[in-house]
């Protein structure tokens, strides 16, 4: 079968390789893959993986063998929950299998779906409605990580949040917030991920630097209630902690990997904030995710900018790497 496959630091080739072998797992037949910024940090050996190795991990397709013991039967379309965990540990028997301490993650710790098939275990397998396209489809993943993290906070109708960054997450924390209720701060130095935001349901959009002023306007100067970080920067970080108000809340949801910055720790104390953050999502996420999609309630057609297909894919992860224009592009393969 073919395979995108990364064989060292922003090194990738489309190869041929042995199609995985029968052994109780659900073989996928993936039509399309989502490029995702964890994927670009892999390809930039941040962190490093085994080499080579097969990338992606937001994927849809169809069974094509059933795995033991059978619960998805063959030919059903699916979305590929890419959170391997045990099913043993106390994490999985709290029902946070994102946090299994023996889990892994297709794409980065085994291989991932930038091939012609995948092969998983059936219960990471949620079979999808008719309804939905492939396009559409292929952004669950990325929803159902954003609807796993606004699970872990409390947002009500009239309160104000800024979210930072406009990228395909930070516009699914605008849409699921402003159905919350929530008046919405979208903060990004694009003017076109601005114009986005708002037809995508945010009250005001403005650039970083502009952000104090305008959040002290709409909240009479008390601050934002809840700051969404999805920059993932120490700055970004500083920044979320400076506009959100007294007793507010940031949800970090930008992954930072810096180990050290500068930020203003006095005021996490004395503002008492809240700082929750959120890894991966747990399969009910996911399920939501696809209510969501199915039901019209968010939108994702209008994040996609481009397709590649399987060969091109290292210049899709070029283009992604060069071009701030692009949120969200797919690999078609199937």
């Amino acid at each position: 079968m073919r395979a995108l496959v990364l064989t060292g630091v922003e090194s990738l080739e489309v190869r041929g390789v042995p199609e995985p072998t029968p052994d109780g797992r659900a073989l996928i037949a993936v039509e399309r893959a989502g490029l995702c910024g964890t994927d670009l940090k892999l390809h930039q050996g941040k962190p490093p993986v085994d080499y080579p190795r097969v990338l992606g991990h937001e994927v849809v397709g169809r069974v094509v063998r059933a795995g033991t013991p059978g619960r998805v039967a063959e030919g059903t379309r699916v979305l590929v929950d890419p959170t391997v965990a045990c099913g043993h540990c106390h994490a999985c028997h709290a029902d946070r299998p994102n946090l299994c301490p023996r889990g892994a993650l297709i794409g980065r710790d085994v291989d991932g779906g930038f091939a012609d098939y995948v092969a998983v275990d059936d219960r990471q397998l949620l079979p999808l409605p008719p309804s939905l396209s492939l396009e559409d489809a292929a952004l669950l993943q990325v929803l159902g990580v954003c609807v796993h993290a606004q699970r872990r906070i409390a947002a009500f109708p009239g309160q104000t949040a800024a979210v930072i960054g406009l990228g395909v997450g930070g516009l699914l924390h605008t849409q699921l917030l402003a159905q919350r209720g929530v008046r919405v701060v979208g903060i990004t130095r694009s003017a076109a991920k601005r114009e986005l935001a708002e037809a995508l349901g945010a009250a005001v959009t403005c650039p970083p630097d502009e952000a104090a002023g305008r959040i002290s306007d709409v909240t009479d100067g008390r601050g934002a209630d809840l700051v969404v970080e999805s920059a993932g920067t120490t700055q970004t970080l500083a920044q979320a902690i400076d506009l959100v108000g007294v007793g507010g809340t940031i949800l970090q949801y930008g992954i930072i990997a810096a180990t050290e910055g500068r930020l203003p720790f006095y005021d996490l104390y004395y503002k008492e904030i809240d700082l929750v953050n959120s890894r991966a999502a747990a399969p009910g996420d996911y399920a939501t995710s696809i209510e969501l999609l199915a039901s019209k309630q968010v939108q994702v057609a209008p994040l996609i900018s481009a397709s590649y297909p399987l060969e091109q894919g290292a210049a899709a992860f070029a283009a992604m790497h060069t071009r701030s224009d692009l949120i969200k592009v797919l690999l078609e393969i199937g």
